[in-house]
């Protein structure tokens, strides 16, 4: 049986482990600035995926992926110690997509407000092709009241 409780628990303290580790003890000139973001572990605890995000081009990315790939195997011995469990998993260092989508969906949110605001200037000036009110509205008769039914007969 699956315990999910258990999986995320374990999963975030690999999170927290492995953010440790590249903190204070790996020492690789090639790692950037790289931020631990997610970990995902599989449901029977083999394998686990941890997920950064690198702050810088895409060289920076690709020596700090190459950094991690070197470091893999004391990050995991590491993990092992600390976690205490029968069989440690395998770590798995995958680049977050994630806040390169979200910059992109912010960059097209402000195109979409210049948008907005260029049409809210544009119809400030404007003015109607017609009538500013084109309903019909309803006869007035002599007496000053609504035309109704019964009057037109």
């Amino acid at each position: 049986m699956v315990d999910a409780a258990r999986a995320r628990k374990l999963a975030d303290r690999i999170q927290q482990i492995v953010a440790e580790m590249l903190e204070r003890r790996i020492k690789d000139p090639r790692l950037g600035f790289v931020t631990v973001t997610d970990t995902r572990i599989t449901a029977d605890l083999r394998e686990a995926t941890v997920f950064y995000t690198v702050f810088g081009s895409e060289a920076e990315r690709a020596d700090s992926a190459a950094a991690l790939e070197s470091a893999r195997g004391i990050i995991r011995s590491e993990v092992g110690r600390q976690t205490g469990v029968r069989f440690t998993p395998t770590l798995t260092f995958k680049h977050d997509p994630l806040p390169d989508s979200a910059r992109q969906l912010d960059d097209l949110i402000n195109a979409a407000r210049a948008r907005d605001a260029e049409v809210a200037r544009q119809a400030q000036s404007a003015t109607y092709a017609g009538e500013a009110d084109p309903y019909r509205k309803p006869e007035e008769g002599q007496d000053g009241g609504a035309v109704g039914r019964d009057d037109l007969a």
